[in-house]
Order: structure tokens, then sequence, then C-alpha cells
């Protein structure tokens, strides 16, 4: 018997057992290793109908869309038609953000390695036509700029959105269109859909949010997020098999969509990444880079409303894995069974998710507020020393959702952790740079939140063809 074979055992036993004690509805995890492939399913796709989870189900991967759309960028520069380090203007002469200066030099290669430095939490639905992704990237003269281009990782959903209409202004077609035409029709990927339409054709999974602290999974009021952010990861839904067809093609130089030397290029670490849980310590061309005990780990996960998707490679071993989830704690889940699979087929052992321990210190030079357009995050230490933290949303999403008051206690460094978990899961908090007058600069979550001034913020309009919908992001360390 194969190692895949015992891990197909053990897979099929404990992964019904997994999603029960993770709140998970339902998961779909697939493994491919040195040409063999195995996949396991369990749960429901949706807790009001009771649809059980097969192999074959779609779920939507999110954010591990933006690597698909890194993929379609290095197609243009392999065919001559995009320089990476070339201003955006060469190619978006409209482009505009609300500091000129930056938007006449932020480059491809800024936006593919998250590092442009303007705002990029905007989730503005401009409808459901091909000329979405034009209208949102219009609407980005609105966009402040945090820092200089190329001085932080700074997660950005908006940089993306920019580089889809990059690949459809160069390919004269509908980003859409560029997905099926290059990658999921070569690809020959036949449970893949780019929208609810084709999705419903499939047995496709429903998010699902809990009800309360210990309340049951249940079915979001929205299936998806606005068309506008396709590039970014609003579309793309399909099977764990098809997710590692593309993933495999990013594990050899025989990629078939894209040729050796575009898929070695899009390797090398470009910007590190403050400490953020269960993400990447460096980023590269559309992937999140994880060092793992000597190993080089590739990977890139996925939020939409209510589902979470993961997907891992190492190219040493010729190991990718998939997990696909509609709800719960996807987190620790995916911790579980990818920290099983990478030591029963490579040796290779993760570390622990981050956990607090008690301890105060001076926290005066984290004290104050920070901020952008969707969320307001207010640090405060207490006569006990205790440090806090409150989260409200901010401009289209304020009263949107409840504030949330949390204490946050010493990690490492200028990083703080949340004494109590979210989701399973504990968050980190790192303060960055000084604002002239000894106080940190930002406040990093994944994103660079900047010190907010005591000045009042005007109230932000909501822009574009769509409404709010109940499950959209609402903090600024969310969908990636």
């Amino acid at each position: 018997m194969t190692k895949l074979n015992t891990l197909a055992d053990w897979l099929g036993e404990r992964l019904p057992e997994l999603i029960a004690e993770h709140r998970v509805p339902g998961a779909v995890i697939g493994v491919y290793a040195n040409g063999e492939h195995l996949e396991r399913a369990a749960g429901v796709l949706n807790t009001r109908t009771g649809v059980p989870v097969t192999t074959d189900s779609l779920f939507q991967i999110g954010s591990v869309s933006k690597v698909w759309t890194a993929t379609l960028a290095l197609q243009l520069v392999e065919d001559g038609k995009l320089d990476l380090d070339l201003p955006i203007r060469a190619y978006l002469p409209e482009f505009r953000l609300a500091d000129e200066s930056a938007a006449t030099l932020i480059t491809t290669r800024h936006l593919l390695c998250h590092t442009a430095g303007f705002e990029g939490d905007r989730f503005t639905d401009t409808g459901r036509g091909d000329g979405a992704i034009a209208r949102y990237v219009e609407l980005l003269g609105e966009a402040p700029q945090l820092f200089e281009p190329g001085e932080l990782f700074s997660y950005n959903n908006a940089g993306y959105v920019v580089i889809g209409r990059i690949i459809e202004t160069l390919r004269g077609r509908p980003y859409i269109q560029c997905l099926r035409e290059h990658l999921i029709q070569p690809l020959e990927l036949a449970h893949t859909a780019t929208d609810a339409e084709e999705a419903i054709l499939h047995r496709a999974a429903v998010g699902h949010f809990p009800s309360g602290p210990e309340g049951s999974p249940q079915p979001a009021g929205v299936w998806a997020l606005p068309r506008s952010l396709a590039p970014a990861g609003s579309a793309l839904t399909m099977s764990a098999r098809d997710l590692l067809t593309f993933a495999r093609g990013r594990l050899s130089d025989d990629g078939g969509v894209l040729g050796a030397e575009a898929i070695h290029a899009m390797r090398p670490e470009h910007s590190r990444v403050p400490p953020v849980t269960a993400h990447g310590d460096t980023w590269a061309l559309g992937w999140e880079i994880f060092h793992v005990g000597g190993h080089t780990i590739y990977g890139h996960n996925g939020d939409t409303i209510g589902q979470s998707a993961f997907l891992r490679l190492l190219p040493e071993r010729d190991i990718a894995v998939a997990l696909l989830t509609n709800g719960g704690e996807g987190v620790l889940l995916h911790h579980r069974l990818l920290g099983h699979v990478l030591r029963e087929l490579a040796g290779i052992e993760l570390p622990a998710l981050p956990v607090p321990s008690p301890g105060t210190i001076d926290a005066s030079r984290y004290l104050g507020g920070y901020g952008n357009s969707v969320a307001d995050i207010t640090i405060s230490q207490d006569g006990s020393g205790a440090i806090w933290a409150e989260q409200v949303p901010a401009g289209e999403y304020a009263g949107f959702a409840p504030p949330q008051r949390f204490q946050l206690l010493p990690y490492h460094g200028d990083t703080l952790i949340t004494a109590q978990p979210n989701q399973g899961v504990h968050r980190l908090l790192t303060f960055l740079g000084d604002d002239g007058h000894g106080k940190a600069r930002f406040l990093h979550d994944g994103r660079a939140l900047p010190r907010r001034s005591d000045a009042p913020r005007p109230p932000a309009p909501i822009l574009g063809g769509g409404s709010r919908t109940a499950g959209q992001p609402t903090t600024g360390g969310v969908s990636w």
C-alpha cells in the first residue's frame, strides 16, 4: 500500500469527524503527489437542503483566484505584451488615484506582490456586465495612498482588479472571457464556473456563518461578492480536482498554460510580510510563501461569503494540497489536515498556530486610532495594564456589523495577539514605523492601517450600481 493509499484511508475516516469538530458544514480535500491524486468529501453543501458534498462539488476559491490572475498577467509577459516594471499608465493611461504622483509610479509588479501602497479594501458593486471591472477602476481616483510604492506589504484586493483591467485592455476581451480562453479551456476544467448561472449546473456549495457563539452554521443570505472583484477573487468556483489541475502546472517546468521561465519568475520573494496568522512570511508574484523547517511552500488562501479555500504547493516534492470549505473553523481544519498530509508524504512538521501567553507591556507607542475605508481600530491601555482594541465598521459598512472589543496580549516584539480566538484562531496585530512623535505609524494585520489624526473622518459615499450585501467584509483583515 502506497503512502497515498494510507492517507486516503485516514482522510476517509477522519474528515467527517474533523468537520464536525470544527463546525464546518462541508468540505472537500484534494491531494496530488508524484502523479497520483486523491479526493475525499464530507458534510453538506447547504444545511438548509442537506445535499451531501461529493468530490466533484464546486466551492468558491476566493482570493486563490489571484494566482490565476497573476498567471494571466505572466502569459502577457511571455507574449511580449506586458512589462511588469513599466508604470501602469503605460497600459491604462486613465488610471487615477487620490495621489497623482503615486499613480504615475505604480507598476504591475507592485500590484502583483501587494506593495502598491494605495488603499485596496474597496468592495464596490459596479454591476454584472462586462464593463464592471473598468467602472471599478475608474472609481479608484478616490483611493488614498498609504505609503510610497514599494515601501511596504499591504494586501490589496483593488490592485488585483487593476491587473484584471490591464489583462482586459491588452487582450481586448473581458476578464472572464480571458479566464475561459487562456486557463479554463486549455486545462480542460470540467467542474469550474465563473458565475452563479454556471455554478447552479453543478453541485455548488453555499457559504455559512455561525448563528451565535455556540450556534450551528446557517446559510449566508448572499452567494457571491460583486463581479467587479472577479480578478481579486469573486468569480471562480470549482472542484478540488480542477484546482489541483491548475496547481499541477505550477509545480513543474511544463505548466501547459505557462512556460518554465514564467513559472519560475513567479516564485522569487518580493516583499516580507509582518506576522499574520495562517499566512505566509513573504510574498512573490501572486503566491504567498511559507518557510517551514528549511522547506519552501507556495500557496494562497481565499475567503468569500462564508466559504474558505486553501491551496499549498511543495514543488521540491511534487505535492499539492487543496481544501475547500463552506463555513466554520476553516483555518483550524486546514492546519490539521495539511499538517497530517505533509507529515505523511514529506516528513514535514507544520509549526503550531500562534497562541497567547499572559503578560503586560508598555503599549504607549501603540495607543491611538488606526483605520481604512471599512474599519476603525482604537488601541487603549487601562489602569491595570491590559491592552484593548475596539474595532468599528466604517464608511460604507458603518452600522452594518456591531463593534468588537477584544483584549490584546504581548506576542513577539511589536506584534500583539488577541487574548480570545475568533473562529478558533488568535489574530496577530503588528505595529510598524514611527509617526514622527514616537508612536507607531501603522497597525498591520495583513493590511497596513495608518494612524488616524484627531480630525473627524468624513462619511464615505456608497458608490457603484450595487447595494450592500450581508456577509461582505467588514474589517481591515479579511478577504484574503
